[in-house]
């Protein structure tokens, strides 16, 4: 969004708040373009001249054709997909409609992101975060694992925990699957090393020489 000096004349390029904002009128037929524009996972653009309205245009971010294969293995493993977006609530809805995601927060800035983080943390959840961009450098520093788009902006890498190398949101899966493997073995070593001091020490510790006469070496007992 942005407003441009042209010769004594005002040259804007926007949404409809901006044009709004401005004092111009948005006719009911530009109205109804934007509307069309969104709900077809676009975002309409607005193009002012010396307060008068002469254009509009739709732009929108293709969506990765892994998309809606990971949102499906998500939910596969019980793991609730949310969007978060800065966009406006139709866009946000016909994209969220393509790749299967219920669950929409649109219009929400930068720091409402943190925000909304945060709330899902004060329920009880633990939250990984997947951006690429400067507006989402909140959210994924607020997040218990921020996951960070290898081809996206400096400063969201760096806020992130994890980088996704190939730009494939299929990497999202295999990172929850590997973590989730490590903290399974890690619970079942330790149930293996309770069992065997449960067991062991008290041996060690010459627990069966009253009634079987039998005591480990100390070099047996020292293991």
């Amino acid at each position: 969004m942005s407003i441009h000096s042209l010769r004594c004349a005002s040259l804007l390029f926007g949404n409809r708040k901006l044009v709004t904002e401005s004092g111009i009128t948005i006719p009911t037929h530009v109205e109804d373009f934007l509307v069309e524009l969104e709900e077809s996972a676009k975002t309409g653009i607005l193009v002012a001249y010396d307060n008068s309205l002469i254009g509009g245009l739709g732009v929108a971010d293709p969506l990765k054709r892994e998309a809606a294969v990971v949102v499906e293995g998500l939910k596969k493993m019980n793991v609730m997909p949310v969007m978060v977006t800065g966009d406006n609530c139709r866009t946000a809805r016909a994209v969220a409609r393509e790749v299967g995601i219920q669950d929409v927060m649109a219009e929400v800035m930068p720091a409402g992101k943190a925000d909304v983080i945060r709330s899902f943390q004060n329920d009880g959840s633990v939250v990984a975060t997947v951006g690429d961009g400067i507006n989402d450098s909140p959210a994924l520093a607020a997040s218990d694992v921020g996951m960070a788009i290898g081809a996206g902006t400096d400063i969201a890498i760096e806020a992130a925990d994890y980088v996704l190398m190939r730009n494939n949101l299929e990497d999202v899966i295999t990172a929850i699957d590997l973590s989730r493997k490590t903290f399974a073995r890690i619970r079942l070593n330790y149930v293996f090393a309770m069992a065997y001091n449960v067991v062991a020490i008290p041996i060690a510790a010459g627990v069966l020489y009253p009634s079987l006469r039998i005591m480990l070496p100390p070099w047996a007992a020292g293991a």
